[in-house]
């Protein structure tokens, strides 16, 4: 242990903490924000282009396209589907957000209530539409 002057130990002081390096994001709001709606936008891209995929089934054998809407008919499907207008509710609201504080200072301010806000719309527009899809997909 170090000695002071008068003679008396005294205790290392405690390094400061370091920011990690290597990125700017820490966990927050913003970093969520940006990383849901990325995985929701990537998502939605992939279902589009399975969907022009299997709808011009039609033209090259309507058998074929039958065969495979019927595959699409079975309760994974409509839990799947279920994820798929979640990731577009969420997609959309964050959307709005985004615009919001790209062109509106007060918005720019107030990121991690609008977050928050997008969170709160989702879960509203998920509990209107899951149990009322549900129903639907497991009575048959």
């Amino acid at each position: 242990m170090p000695e002071n002057p008068a003679g008396t130990l005294t205790t290392p002081a405690k390094p400061a903490k370091q920011k990690p390096g290597g990125t700017l994001y820490r966990g927050r709001e913003g970093m969520w924000s940006w990383v849901l709606h990325r995985i929701t936008g990537v998502a939605i891209f992939f279902f589009l282009l399975v969907h022009i995929l299997d709808t011009a089934l039609v033209r090259v054998s309507p058998e074929a396209y039958n065969a495979v809407i019927g595959t699409y008919q079975t309760p994974i499907m409509g839990l799947g589907e279920v994820a798929l207008v979640g990731a577009i509710v969420f997609h959309a609201f964050n959307g709005l957000r985004i615009i919001l504080v790209d062109l509106w200072a007060w918005a720019t301010r107030h990121q991690k209530l609008l977050f928050y806000i997008v969170i709160a719309l989702w879960v509203i527009t998920m509990l209107g539409f899951t149990p009322r899809h549900l129903i639907n997909v497991f009575s048959h």
